[in-house]
């Protein structure tokens, strides 16, 4: 009887540990790397020091509180491990050019996102005369 009961308490401990691999393997699964290519749409050069700026959306497409800012390097490029599946907002804003801002759908495991940004469009005001 007390082989049984150590039998069983080994194997209810066995069975305890699998599940928690599981969960923990599935929480890596529903995760993304993000790699971020930013250029020039004018002559396609990379724009470094651009911030990219991401947020994760709610259901109702409502901006959630905090995000994280990152910064391109000499070749444009900037990368996020550990992105969220799901909605995901992404900002690029670099002094001298349009800002850039769409929404994302996440869901693969790594995607590669390149962004074009624009020079700044001509400001028309009711004050010119």
């Amino acid at each position: 009887m007390r082989k049984t009961v150590t039998v069983f308490v080994l194997l209810a401990l066995f069975a305890t540990l699998c599940l928690a691999r599981d969960k923990k393997k599935k929480k890596e699964d529903e995760s993304a790397t993000l790699n971020f290519l930013v250029l020039k749409a004018s002559n396609g050069k990379p724009v470094r020091n651009a911030a990219v700026v991401l947020h994760q959306l709610d259901e109702r497409g409502r901006q959630a509180k905090g995000g994280y800012e990152l910064k391109t390097d000499l070749d444009g490029k900037t990368s996020f491990e550990g992105a969220p599946y799901g909605k995901l907002r992404i900002q690029v804003l670099v002094p001298g050019l349009q800002t850039f801002g769409h929404d994302y759908e996440i869901n693969q495991p790594v995607q590669d996102i390149t962004i074009k940004l624009n020079p700044p469009q001509k400001q028309y005001s009711v004050y010119d005369k």
